[in-house]
């Protein structure tokens, strides 16, 4: 997996994932995902009161939605690649290391909407509105959550020499730093495409696309949302087909790549579908 020429100019990767405070090691990867969380949260609370939301009803909603989110993702990506986990070698007890990556968006998206939808009926607003006003967020906190496996050193795609390849090292997750050679120096892998920032990139782009549109057009309800599965499940397509770590195949093709696909369909045809509707409003009552 190595390229055949060292880049001559490349993004470096961090030789360290976390640091000790006192007894426990804090991992940069859980932070990214906490600092994606209260980005979400603050945007959210925003769009949510030009709905006729109270912002305290975000929280109250996400208390609901982020552990189920959370648990959603990391089932999704345990039930993908089980192998790492469960085949003769493997440590089981590290499907739960949630620290060393590993949150599949689909599983936290579905099992997300579900704890906000609770969430939704226990405070007596609508759930379209919330997603609505959820969704640019998600889509900051989904490219911030990406920073994390730049820590990881993962998410990477083919071996190149372009001037932006991204260093790679082969990290310890047990000791939450790069291996070492018999030197002492950091082992580096190779030189890749940096998928993990394309994404963040696109995450940025697409979430500011949407929130120009939904002020200028004033999208329908539930059209917001559905803009947004549409728009980041393109880009993840692309991101897919361009990644060369590790992943289960079907038909040749990632897992990640076909449910892409899928669901991008099931966006866009959602997006056109709900396009025509009234604006999403937080009371039911009031058209959402």
């Amino acid at each position: 997996m190595t390229p055949t020429l060292r880049a001559r100019s490349y993004l470096p990767s961090p030789t360290v994932s976390g640091f000790q405070l006192g007894p426990v090691t804090v991992h940069f990867y859980a932070l990214c995902i906490v600092a994606g969380i209260a980005m979400a949260l603050w945007i959210a609370a925003r769009r949510w009161r030009a709905r006729g939301g109270d912002r305290g009803q975000v929280l109250d909603i996400s208390l609901w939605a982020v552990p189920f989110g959370i648990v959603g993702g990391r089932i999704y990506h345990v039930v993908t690649d089980p192998e790492l986990y469960f085949l003769p070698g493997k440590d089981p007890w590290n499907a739960f290391a949630i620290w060393d990556g590993g949150l599949g968006i689909w599983g936290a998206i579905a099992l997300g909407a579900l704890g906000a939808w609770i969430g939704c009926r226990r405070q007596g607003v609508s759930f379209v509105a919330f997603a609505d006003a959820i969704a640019p967020g998600v889509l900051l906190a989904q490219g911030i959550g990406r920073w994390g496996n730049w820590f990881n050193n993962e998410l990477y795609g083919d071996p190149t020499s372009l001037p932006w390849a991204l260093q790679i090292h082969r990290m310890d997750p047990q000791q939450a730093r790069a291996a070492t050679d018999a030197a002492g120096n950091p082992v580096v892998l190779g030189y890749f495409q940096p998928t993990f920032l394309y994404e963040s990139l696109w995450c940025a782009l697409t979430a500011a696309l949407i929130v120009w549109l939904d002020r200028r057009v004033r999208l329908g309800a539930g059209s917001v949302f559905a803009l947004y599965v549409a728009l980041y499940t393109a880009g993840r397509f692309v991101f897919e087909l361009m990644r060369s770590d590790y992943a289960n195949l079907i038909l040749g093709l990632r897992v990640n790549t076909w449910v892409s696909g899928l669901l991008f369909a099931a966006g866009a045809l959602a997006f056109l579908a709900t396009l025509g509707r009234p604006r999403s409003r937080a009371l039911p009552d009031a058209g959402g």
